[in-house]
This record gives structure tokens, sequence and C-alpha cells, in this order.
């Protein structure tokens, strides 16, 4: 028996081939049977093209409905979807190109990345309206017939995600992974066929994915797709859903909307956040202003969703629900013994949905479970008497920045490199609209006028995407240290905590970007 993700999301049914899947920001119409068509077709031209099951694809191209298709089309065939940010560079891509050694790339632009100019790589281009070589040859082509047979422990998938050295570290996903996650969301928020989900988020990570788009596939939910989050299309699809899921930062931008009040938002049954953390007073002016208690769930790359809130009863805010159902969570100390109720400790966790491991590190794999193999998620939280789990910190110095992560060891890594830089600390403080904001501190040489604010954040948009860029910049003639020469980044939070408080704390030509510019 195929245990396929593709088989659980569109399963042959032709007499659903008509339902309308996905509706564009342009109102164009893509029903299930449209989407199937062409996942065969990008199916067979990858086959044509010499991947076989078990190969990774990479792909780095914008928000369509095309894009999705070609996600389905790796389920199909059994290939290794390997989703990249589209914020990332040139030298960013060099990592991941290398480490995941991909048969085939798909990119936005016709130029080939650097990083495969001199490799075997098979390249295609898919552009945000849906052209390119990939379209256009697949169009030509039959789809693949049947769907290759997978195990629930063969990949389905492989997302980086960054490590506290700022090296990026493939999370191998199964189709038994995603397969057990989807099933549980549907069941656990009651999605069905009735439901129609606002699509606003990014689909090269988890959150918009697998979470909200392998969720409303397997449901027979439809989808309003739009390519990225605006508060106007937000406003006008928002009478049309029942469901919407976001990070924070959504949320923060639709309270400061006068027109998002609870008669706009009368039909949507489900407001779902995650991502980052909620907090209490976002929770509090949302419900205020709609009528409605955000959801919030705890999700990681190498876990999906590990808890959530419940869909009827009480949700508290600040805390992030109860496990999933044939999810065990735990909240252990450094031996790995499970602590009392209330104390906090790290949250470990076994079950289904835990991915298969770092690609290539079975070292690094190891480390982060615990002998009875639990997962390590390197979350600080701690039990409620009733189940419900709280988040209180990392014990990583992981900064999540409008919902996407930074560690500041890759961004130390790119500032050491500067000239005039004698030591550098990257950390993460408090921002309204963000959740928190990147800040670099950094230690002059001696004499060195030459660094400035500005010009530190253009060197570092060379090389990295543009939400790692410090939203403020502080130049100091010395870090504070411990006695062992250690640098107190916990000093540093406490002195500049209030630092982003009235903004990004860089002047406008010196800001990473708006929040439309950038990926959330």
């Amino acid at each position: 028996m195929s245990n396929n993700l593709y088989d659980v999301l569109l399963p042959a049914a032709p007499e659903r081939d008509a339902s309308v899947v996905l509706t564009t920001e342009t109102d164009a119409a893509w029903t299930r049977g449209d989407i199937a068509v062409l996942a065969g077709r990008i199916a067979a031209l990858l086959r044509n093209s010499g991947v076989e099951p078990g190969d990774r694809v990479a792909v780095q191209v914008e928000k369509s409905p095309e894009a999705v298709c070609l996600y389905l089309a790796c389920l199909k065939a059994g290939f290794v979807y390997v989703p990249l940010n589209t914020a990332y560079t040139d030298a960013e891509l060099a990592h991941f190109l290398g480490d995941a050694e991909p048969k085939a790339f798909v990119g936005g632009s016709e130029a080939v990345p650097a990083p495969l100019a001199a490799s075997h790589t098979e390249t295609f281009t898919l552009g945000p309206d849906g052209r390119g070589s990939l379209i256009e040859r697949a169009r030509a082509l039959a789809p693949l017939e049947g769907t290759v047979p997978r195990a629930t422990d063969d990949l389905a998938a492989l997302l980086y995600t960054s490590g506290t050295t700022g090296r990026a570290k493939g999370a191998m996903i199964t189709h038994g992974n995603l397969i057990f996650t989807a099933k549980a969301l549907e069941d656990a928020w009651e999605i069905d066929d009735a439901d129609v989900l606002l699509h606003a988020l990014p689909i090269f990570h988890a959150h918009g994915l697998f979470i909200a788009l392998n969720t409303a596939l397997l449901a027979g939910a439809a989808m309003h797709f739009l390519p990225k989050f605006t508060i106007d299309a937000v406003v006008d699809r928002l009478p049309r859903s029942t469901l919407f899921m976001g990070v924070p930062t959504f949320y923060a931008r639709m309270v400061a909307d006068a027109r998002v009040d609870e008669a706009l938002c009368k039909s949507v049954r489900l407001f779902v956040s995650g991502s980052a953390p909620l907090s209490v007073p976002a929770f509090e002016a949302f419900r205020a202003r709609t009528g409605h208690d955000i959801l919030e769930r705890y999700a990681m790359t190498e876990t999906i969703v590990i808890t959530t809130n419940p869909l009827h009863g009480h949700r508290v805010p600040g805390t992030v629900g109860s496990a999933l159902p044939g999810v065990t969570v735990r909240v252990i100390d450094e031996a790995g013994r499970e602590r009392p109720r209330g104390e906090i400790g790290e949250i470990a966790l076994q079950g289904p949905n835990v991915f298969a491991g770092y690609w290539r590190l079975p070292e690094v794999t190891a480390a982060e479970f615990t002998a009875d193999g639990s997962f390590k998620t390197g979350d600080l939280g701690k039990m409620e008497a009733d189940g419900r789990l709280t988040i209180v910190g990392r014990n990583k110095d992981l900064i999540i920045t409008g919902g996407y992560n930074v560690y500041p060891g890759e961004v130390e890594a790119v500032l050491a490199r500067l000239d005039g830089v004698a030591d550098c600390a990257v950390i993460g403080l408090p921002h309204a609209d963000f959740g928190e904001g990147v800040v670099a501190v950094i230690e002059r040489r001696p004499g060195d006028e030459s660094l400035t604010q500005a010009g530190v954040v253009e060197a570092l948009s060379r090389e990295l995407a543009r939400y790692k860029l410090p939203k403020a910049v502080v130049l100091m003639d010395s870090l504070p240290r411990n006695a062992l020469g250690k640098i107190q980044k916990n000093e540093l939070r406490r002195t500049h905590a209030a630092l982003l408080q009235g903004g990004s704390g860089l002047p406008a030509s010196s800001r990473p970007s708006s929040l439309s510019e950038k990926p959330v």
C-alpha cells in the first residue's frame, strides 16, 4: 500500500474535478482537475529530464497556482521537494544547493544561480505570472500516469532551518509526517469542504505549505490564494472567507486598519496564528476589535504542528494549548527527566509528526534526541496542570522576526568580515510590528570611525536576505564581557531593551524593507 501524500491530498475522484480549489487575486479560478492535470504534466517533464524518485528538486519561485502544481508534481513522482526562500542571495544558495545536491532546480528568472553554473543540474524557470520554461515544456506532455508508491518514512521534503552557528541544516520531512499533521489539523480545527481559507502566507516554509495548503487540500476546502499579505487584499477577501492563518505581524497590521472590525470578520469562524509568539496585548487587541479569539498553535520545521489551543472552549492568551492527539509532549531537565507541572524546562516530544533527522548530519541528529527518542526543541516552557503548554523562552539565541527565524551566528559571520569591526553581537529586541527585530551591536576597531549604520546594512544586504538585516545598528567602543571574555548578550538585551519601541532604529533610507516587500 502506498503512503504517498499526493494520494491523500488529491485522491482520484472525477466527480470532484470541477470544484474550484484556488481563486487568485485576479479572480482566476483553478479547479481540482486543473491542478491535477498540470501537476501530472510537470511530473512527466521532470521524469523525462532524468529526475528519479528520491532525487531532490530545489525550488526558489514566487507564490502562484503553478508553484502549487510543481509541489504536488514532486509528491506524485516521488521526488524530494526542497523549497527555498525567494529572498536568498546566491551566497546563501551556495550552501543549500551544495548540500541538497538537487537533480533539478526551478527558479524565478532566466539567470542560473552561480552555485549551479558548473553543475549538471537541470534548470527551469517559473515566474510569478505562471510563465516560464517549466510550464511551457510541461504543457506539451501527457500527465504522468499513476502515483509513485511511497512508504511512510520516505522523504517528501527537505526544509532548511538555521543552526546556532548559522549553518543551515536540512530537516528531512517524510510523507508520514505530513499525512499525520494534515489529518490531525483537519480534525482539530474541523476543516471541511464548506470552508474557504484566505491564504496570504508564502509557500516556501512549513506554515504556508504544510499547515495551511496541505490541510485545506486534504479537507477539500477552497482557498483565496493571495501572492502575499497586503491589507487591502485581506480586507477585500475576509467577508468571503471562513478561515484565516497568519503570523503575529499580519494581525498587528489588521488591528491597525480601521476597516477590520467585527462586521468585516463575521463570516470567519477561525483565525489561527503561528510562526512566532503571539503577545497577550495582540490577542486582546484583536478580540476587542473583531470579537474573535485568535487560536495560537505551536510548531517547528522539524515537527510541523505540536500543540494547538482548542477550537471549542477557552483559548488562553500566552499559551499554545495542548498536544495533538498521538503526540506526547514533555518538559524536561538537562538530564532528560520530566519536570513537575508548572516548572520550566526544555520542551521535548515524540510522535508521528517528528522529522526523520537532519540531512547528512547523523551526529547532529543524535544530539537533538534524548535517550528515549524524544526530540529536544530547544524551547523552554512549562506544562500547566491541565496539560496546556506555555513557552517562556528559548535556550538558543534564535530571533523570530515577522515569523521568520534568524540565528545571530549567521549575521555575525558576515559582520565580522567588515572593515572597522573588531567584534560584534547580534541580538533580538522587542518590536511592536515584527515581534522581534534584529539588532547588530558592533565593537569598532580602535581609532576607526568609518562604520555607519547605513553602511553596515548596505554591506549585509549583499549577502543576506532582507529579513535578516538589522533594524538597528549600535556602534560601541567595547562590548560587555564576562571574566572569561565571552560577550554578555543578556546585558546587551537589557541595556538596549527599548531601542526598537519607537520604530526601526534606522533612518528610512537604511531600513531593510516594508512588509509588502519582504517575505513573512
